[in-house]
């Protein structure tokens, strides 16, 4: 070998470190040969001088490409042990299999350099304590660099010039695969081109990648997916459906017949501590380099692809969207503060009672003009002006789009059929299999038994499967009925089976958004309604909901609340006519709501009999505190009971009672079972 003298005994004396590597798994398993040779470079290191025990191969960079030396563990452990200077000589089958970054070579051969360790590989040995040595690696460095562009560049460009045309093969989204001719065409399997069409239906119907996931675990619909490389290559595999699947999908131009290229890229960062990542980002369409629309069939067209994409943005609530969701609130998503026009949320309260609540008080900018709203006051307006909107031109398109419901309704079924029909057909070939098979061959028949037994266990599965799906979707009216049902839509509407997703989606195909003007009349609200068509309404009403009081009953329980009992207010505001916010007749606890949201007292009459004492008189008659006395009442250790008007303790002041309370009084601080039972304890 070249340099052989310049090797030392020093060198001898430290480890020969084999550095083994090829750029991607594919050379791994098809170059085999020149992963053969660079661990043969073993030999070549014994053969100049190392003891085998010296010899150390770092092989962890298999499959790792050299363009980052941050990305590979092997090179880091090299580069560690250099620095230690527990390295005599590095040996690889070419210096560009050490880096393929100038950066990195140069900082391996500095490194090299202050701890004298010699550079090996075909072309000889190098010492990087000599000039010549080190501008010779320094042009090799260089020159394997530019070889990787160059090469890259050509693969690049060979690629890209076989996507303009529409021609590179890539593997291929579930339900296409490649027919003789290389064309991209619909799989034949019924099996897989239902389950594809079933997705795109079910997005259709529901509106959101998660309804899809729902749908198909409802009915027991799996979801088919191809393997790609390994023992496995090109098989399908069939599985739940999952919420990535979806968006994959649905988010896949080649399901609307489209070829692309081009529409991710690798966006590198070079992290604080020097390592460098790489992740995958997604290109806006307009920046995709290769886009050819109907290169092949498809599924879905590129107008439906679109519409998809368009909804899959509505849904996006992270970034600003918000779609229709399950409550009750029919305005929800599109209503507007029209005193800092803001959005307005929905607030979900006690008792079923619901509001819609600017949202502005989040982040501290209301102003005078922003106020919250029960859902029924605007929501009963706004539906009513819908259902005056529709016209029978709208119902006949709505029972058009009934009929396509029911072929959805038919195609979920579908997929199950074509399941059984699959079990059905692979049972009997199991069948067919051991009867053909001789008697006297026990073990191949024994084999083909338990085979057949299996087809038909799947069998039995897919017949159940088929029996759930049927049960989960009843069989859908005739077209009559639902001509009847269209003929009365405000029936319709209020159908409670209706779901309110449903009304919301009905709403928002003819209403953009509702917005809540300022008033200066706090028992009225002024609803702006804008149609899709750009015209709009106004409407004006009054306000309504829980805790709405009339303003008449509200002074009257002020007035008189010091000095009467809620339910002497209860009769006085019954015989006046008047009536709760809900059109209910007041009653005790409708008046006792009343006093705690608006803080009226209660009157502070006591209610003691002649031969009863309050807590109070009890105390001074006792010489204890009155909350030792509360004390003792609320653990049941003396008798007292509740006052029916004014809600206080009263306790019967006879012999047996006065007793009681002072031998409690002499002992205040002793524990135990009380001896007498409290009278009326919680009586109101």
């Amino acid at each position: 070998m070249n340099g052989a003298s310049k090797i030392s005994t020093a060198h001898r004396s430290r480890s020969a470190v084999v550095y083994v590597r090829q750029s991607t798994a594919m050379q791994v398993c098809e170059h085999a040969e020149s992963t053969a040779r660079q661990y043969g470079l073993s030999d070549v290191a014994i053969a100049l001088g190392w003891t085998a025990e010296q010899v150390i191969v770092v092989d962890a960079d298999l499959g790792v490409s050299g363009l980052f030396g941050s990305d590979r563990d092997g090179f880091r452990e090299l580069i560690s042990r250099v620095c230690l200077g527990e390295v005599g000589a590095i040996f690889g089958l070419e210096v560009s299999r050490l880096a393929r970054s100038s950066a990195e070579f140069a900082r391996l051969l500095e490194l090299a350099r202050l701890t004298d360790t010699l550079l090996i590989d075909g072309d000889g040995v190098y010492d990087l304590g000599d000039v010549n040595d080190r501008l010779l690696l320094g042009l090799k460095g260089s020159m394997s660099e530019a070889e990787l562009h160059l090469l890259a560049g050509r693969l690049h460009g060979a690629k890209l010039a076989a996507a303009h045309r529409g021609e590179l093969r890539a593997q291929l989204a579930v339900g296409f695969v490649y027919d003789l001719d290389g064309m991209v065409v619909i799989d034949p399997d019924e099996q897989v081109r239902t389950a594809v069409e079933d997705l795109f239906a079910e997005f259709a119907r529901t509106g959101s990648a998660y309804g899809v996931v729902k749908a198909f675990a409802e009915t027991g619909r799996l979801f088919p997916q191809r393997a790609y490389g390994g023992a496995w290559a090109g098989r399908l595999k069939w599985g739940k459906l999952g919420h990535y699947r979806v968006l994959q999908a649905l988010k896949n131009p080649a399901y609307a017949g489209a070829y692309s290229y081009g529409r991710s890229y690798d966006k590198r960062r070079v992290q604080p501590d020097g390592t460098v990542r790489s992740a995958r980002r997604k290109r806006a369409r307009e920046d995709w380099t290769v886009l050819i629309r109907d290169h092949h069939e498809g599924y879905i067209s590129w107008q439906q692809f679109l519409d998809n994409e368009a909804k899959l943005a509505a849904n996006h609530t992270s970034a600003g969207a918000r779609p229709p969701r399950e409550g009750t609130a029919l305005c929800q998503g599109i209503i507007y503060c029209g005193g800092c026009g803001g959005w307005m949320g929905t607030r979900y309260g006690k008792r079923h009672y619901v509001f819609y609540i600017c949202g502005s008080d989040r982040d501290q900018a209301q102003s005078p003009h922003c106020r919250s709203v029960a859902v029924s006051t605007v929501d009963e307006v706004v539906g009513r002006l819908l259902l005056d909107a529709v016209t029978p031109g709208q119902i006949a398109s709505a029972l058009a789009v009934a009929d396509e419901v029911t072929e959805r309704h038919v195609r979920s079924h579908r997929a199950a059929e074509l399941a059984v029909e699959r079990a059905r057909y692979d049972a009997k070939r199991a069948e067919r299999a051991f009867s053909q098979v001789e008697p006297e061959n026990r073990l191949v028949a024994r084999s083909l038994e338990a085979r057949w037994e299996t087809k038909l266990a799947a069998l039995s599965e897919a017949e159940a499967a088929l029996e759930t799906a049927r049960a989960a979707k009843p069989p859908l009216p005739p077209r009559s009925t639902l001509e009847a049902l269209a003929a009365d839509l405000p029936g319709l509407w209020h159908d409670p089976d209706v779901s309110p997703r449903d009304r919301k989606r009905l709403l928002r195909t003819l209403i953009a958004d509702v917005t809540m003007l300022p008033t200066t009349h706090t028992g009225q609200v002024r609803i702006g309604i804008r149609w899709h068509t750009g015209a709009t309404d106004e409407i004006t009403t009054n306000r309504k909901g829980a805790g709405r009081t009339p303003t008449t009953a509200l002074e009257i329980i002020r007035r008189h609340g010091a000095r009467m009992t809620s339910s002497q207010l209860a009769d006085q505001l019954n015989a006046a006519g008047l009536v709760t916010g809900k059109g209910r007749a007041f009653d005790t606890a409708a008046v006792a709501r009343i006093r705690d949201t608006y803080n009226i007292p209660a009157p502070r009459t006591v209610a003691v009999a002649d031969d009863e004492l309050s807590v109070p008189q009890a105390a001074r008659r006792l010489g204890v505190s009155a909350k030792a006395i509360y004390y003792w009442i609320r653990h049941d250790l003396v008798p007292a009971r509740r006052s029916e008007h004014a809600r206080r303790w009263c306790i019967p002041w006879d012999e047996n009672t006065q007793a009681i309370y002072r031998r409690r009084a002499v002992n205040p601080a002793g524990r135990g079972k009380r001896t007498t039972p409290t009278i009326g304890r919680g009586a109101v």
